[in-house]
């Protein structure tokens, strides 16, 4: 079964769990803020993109780090720092199959399905 992973209020989300639904796709939500976001978690997203990716540097979160933080990030800190603070990573993230997407994008959701 296909996996959206987010944050529930996230507007991003709420598209994609909409278009999911409008397509008739059972799926299940993983709901960082209500069940966290465990290092393996944050392990498996970074067997399919790198930490560069995965990082919102838009979002409150990465703006409020310290420089320092930000400019000294190894793939464990980013891990560590994404478990912490879930609200760093970008979302959704979707698995279907063995695909992985970021984002919402329609066309790429609606190739996940098809595969």
């Amino acid at each position: 079964m296909p996996t959206l992973y987010g944050i529930a209020n996230c507007d991003t989300v709420k598209k994609a769990k909409k278009w999911l639904e409008s397509n008739n796709q059972d799926f299940s939500f993983h709901d960082y803020k209500k069940q966290g976001c465990p290092v393996s978690l944050v392990k498996e997203f970074t067997e399919h993109f790198s930490f560069e990716q995965l990082i919102n540097k838009r979002g409150t979160t990465w703006r409020k780090l310290e420089d320092h933080v930000k400019e000294n990030l190894t793939d464990a800190g980013a891990i560590a720092l994404m478990s912490e603070n879930s609200s760093l990573i970008k979302r959704p993230i979707f698995h279907h199959n063995k695909q992985w997407l970021i984002g919402f994008n329609e066309a790429d959701y609606q190739a996940s399905i098809k595969s």
